[in-house]
């Protein structure tokens, strides 16, 4: 069965989309504490504007779009949810003198973990172990850098990682899709983000005399785990996001290992790490009202981004990069995915591919012809990639077919590298582009560590040190 939405949602259903955008990104800042009392009313409040509207006023496959979009939230949940639970329940304690070099090695390891237990998780995880390891020289860079490795950039090779890869993947995108299409971009921006790091952290440590060294630090490799049975828990998030039928068995995997690890870790290792709901409450809830507002988004892009001219990969890096930058970086995404969607599988080319497959399911597409022949060998060789060859007994969306020609068509691969790693890199920019950053500021500031303001996050560390990574990226992959 091929579907095909017959709706055209109202461009001014967009608008609540943007102002909830607008007061996640202020609203901390100019007033937090009344947002801090008030979010849940205000995202929930705009979600069901939009959710009212697509299941009252558009009805029919609109009411699609809503219970597909609510798959997606439970699945997204689910996932970062669990793993946050997960490594809560994971207490590293660690003393010892922190030299450049074993910090630079710290943030390492912390950036290939960001794949396993995704950006939010090893945040929570490592934070607290690293500030006790710098605790006797702790500066500024060191919660900035920590934010820009281990929060954000380390994230990048696998939907795991980073929220809006995993969005992706939800949408299609297969799992090691990015790991083999990104790596090597992970690699040089991840080494150049070290190679300053340590730059910065060696002069940092020479300030400090000798003497005073040796009074404050304390013995070196000194390191306790505790509530490792948590790893098997791990194992078994990481095993279930392979798992995509039935509807549901996936989520409730990952919600029962959740369960699972909270109950069984002790309340001790808990204290330790100061575990709490609060922070995937408030992502709960915010992400709620934004997979509900931005429905209206993503429909117009799909439908009109054909008409806004043939984007480049430089000119997703870097509007991805810059709104993701200000803006959560996984509606940014999801965004320039769906303009990408639009921009290729026309309404021709998807009918040119419904026909095709239509009239016979396991076609040789050598003999294929016609105006639209080539995108539809793309759209072929994209749903063998995506595990959906076409002679599956199932449905086929039209979001199916516009991601298999992006997966299929070697112009457009680099068009999806790019929003990839622009939504996952300059996430990094500010404490607002993804959500671990607010968390790993938050938990500093409890610790009575001094960090940047938010300007200062942009001016000292973002300008100088983070963009000149994000150009040279672009000239070496996207120019």
């Amino acid at each position: 069965m091929l579907f095909a939405a017959n709706y055209a949602p109202s461009p001014w259903m967009i608008l609540p989309f943007v102002v909830l955008l607008g007061v996640i990104a202020l609203a901390p800042l100019a007033c937090p504490q009344w947002w801090l009392r008030h979010y849940p009313k205000v995202a929930l409040s705009l979600g069901s504007i939009t959710l009212g509207y697509y299941w009252f006023v558009l009805g029919g496959d609109a009411r699609h779009t809503v219970a597909h979009t609510a798959h997606e939230y439970v699945s997204f949940i689910a996932l970062i949810g669990s793993l946050f639970v997960v490594s809560g329940g994971i207490h590293i304690h660690v003393k010892g003198e922190s030299t450049p070099l074993a910090n630079t090695v710290f943030l390492a390891i912390g950036a290939v973990l960001a794949n396993f237990l995704g950006t939010t998780g090893a945040s929570m995880l490592l934070i607290r172990p690293w500030l006790r390891m710098n605790k006797y020289r702790i500066t500024k860079h060191h919660v900035v850098f920590f934010i820009f490795i281990v929060s954000n950039a380390g994230g990048c090779l696998t939907p795991i990682g980073d929220p809006p890869l995993f969005l992706g993947y939800l949408k299609g995108i297969p799992f090691w899709w990015v790991l083999k299409h990104c790596w090597f971009i992970w690699l040089v921006a991840v080494s150049l983000l070290l190679a300053i790091f340590y730059w910065m952290d060696l002069r940092n440590y020479r300030r400090a005399p000798q003497s005073v060294r040796d009074h404050l630090a304390e013995p070196s490799d000194h390191w306790r785990f505790d509530g490792l049975g948590n790893l098997f828990f791990l194992g078994v998030i990481l095993g279930a996001v392979f798992i995509n039928r039935p509807a549901f068995l996936r989520e409730a995997i990952m919600v029962a290992a959740a369960v699972g690890s909270y109950f069984t870790t002790r309340r001790s290792v808990h204290e330790a790490n100061h575990f709490n709901f609060h922070p995937i409450q408030e992502v709960a809830i915010l992400f709620i009202g934004i997979f509900s507002t931005m429905m209206p988004a993503l429909d117009y892009l799909q439908d009109n981004a054909a008409r806004m001219g043939t984007p480049t990969p430089a000119l997703y890096y870097w509007g991805c990069g810059a709104l993701s930058s200000v803006l959560d970086n996984a509606p940014t995404y999801l965004n320039f995915l769906s303009a990408c969607q639009g921009a290729f599988g026309t309404p021709e080319i998807m009918q040119a591919a419904r026909d095709a497959l239509a009239a016979s399911p396991a076609l040789d597409p050598a003999t294929l012809s016609g105006p639209h022949a080539e995108q539809v060998r793309y759209i072929l060789s994209g749903l063998q990639q995506m595990g959906v060859p076409p002679s599956a007994k199932q449905e086929i969306t039209r979001e199916h077919l516009q991601i298999a020609l992006l997966l299929g068509s070697p112009a457009q691969v680099k068009l999806l590298v790019a929003i990839s790693v622009a939504a996952v890199f300059f996430g990094a920019c500010t404490y607002i582009g993804n959500g671990p950053n607010f968390m790993v500021k938050s938990i500093a500031e409890h610790q009575k560590v001094h960090v940047p303001s938010f300007i200062e996050y942009v001016w000292r560390f973002t300008l100088p040190f983070l963009l000149p990574v994000l150009v040279i990226v672009w000239l070496l992959f996207f120019r």
